[in-house]
């Protein structure tokens, strides 16, 4: 094998890899709808990096790079928005009474 193919067999594998990883939390997030320990600020960020990498992608027209940013930006703004929409959700236990008569907030 050349080092060119190499190279791409690398940076394919990389990106499933990465873009794969991604999917187990989007899913999570999608089917439980809850989003508390989700940093909208984090997400954000994560976001445009995201967003940039596939630009950078694009300008060098590597497509393992451009298909797995381009699913991972779809995955991450989803979450970013649910987190948005349905905001932090507080624990039924936390609403709860202690013995002592108050509640945990």
């Amino acid at each position: 094998m050349t080092l060119s193919l190499w190279t791409d067999v690398i940076g394919t594998l990389a990106a499933t890899l990465t873009t794969i990883s991604f999917v187990p939390q989007a899913w999570l997030t999608w089917r439980t709808r809850d989003v508390a320990g989700i940093s909208p600020g984090m997400y954000a960020l994560f976001a445009l990096g995201v967003a940039l990498w596939l630009v950078y992608g694009i300008l060098l027209r590597a497509w393992p790079i451009i298909v797995a940013n381009a699913i991972t930006l779809t995955l991450a703004l989803l979450i970013l928005t649910m987190r948005l929409r349905y905001g932090p959700r507080r624990s039924a236990a936390h609403d709860r009474p202690s013995p002592s008569g108050r509640t945990g907030r």
